[in-house]
């Protein structure tokens, strides 16, 4: 029996970038990023989306949402296979992007899209927020599925640079989870997320130390 011939995935992803703004150019080398998370995630298991149309709204797209709140040295805490670190920094190349995460596997992982996609404003930290190199910090900490908000601004905040803002990823926000921000937490601004062909709640946490 001849197998399925893979989706033409480009079309999808091509109006999903116009709808961002953003350049349709970059659709080739997202799509040679999913391929290759397509190919470990048989063996590794990084994530439980498997569905390539739906990898192009969920992660490609999804992580490409947040791009214009992104500037100058970006940390992706937790990062997983690289999402959204990876499309941002293959669409803005820009920015200088670190994937931190302490899941070796996944570690691997973005490490090998690096080289296979030849970022040379990307690199990978292989370990926890405690163990990132002293002395280093980012304008922007972002995060898509780490901790709660509470945690994510406490764990990184040693990290942050001066006048350096978070923005974490949210689906639905959560009142408690908002209440639980420690008072040195200034919120600057929830906003809402638009991803194509996604009508899921999506949202974006803004939030800078408290002066």
């Amino acid at each position: 029996m001849a197998r399925n011939s893979p989706p033409n995935l480009e079309p999808a992803l091509t109006e999903g970038l116009k709808s961002l703004g953003l350049p349709v150019a970059a659709a080739t080398r997202l799509l040679a990023f999913q391929a290759e998370l397509e190919k470990w995630n048989f063996t590794y298991n990084l994530t439980a989306i498997r569905d390539p149309a739906e990898m192009v709204t969920r992660h490609l797209l999804d992580s490409l949402a947040v791009l214009p709140l992104l500037r100058g040295r970006v940390l992706d805490v937790g990062a997983g296979a690289g999402l959204p670190c990876i499309p941002a920094a293959i669409v803005a190349p820009e920015l200088q992007i670190t994937g931190l995460d302490s899941n070796g596997k996944k570690a691997r992982f973005m490490r090998h899209a690096q080289r296979t996609l030849a970022l040379s404003n990307f690199e990978v930290i292989e370990g926890r927020v405690e163990e990132v190199p002293p002395g280093k910090t980012y304008d922007i900490i972002t995060s898509r599925a780490f901790a709660s908000l509470a945690d994510f601004f406490t764990l990184t905040r040693h990290l942050l640079a001066p006048d350096g803002q978070w923005v974490a990823m949210k689906g639905k926000l959560d009142a408690q989870e908002q209440a639980a921000i420690p008072a040195d937490v200034e919120l600057v601004e929830v906003r809402a997320l638009r991803v194509p062909g996604l009508q899921e709640a999506r949202h974006a946490v803004i939030a800078r130390p408290r002066k």
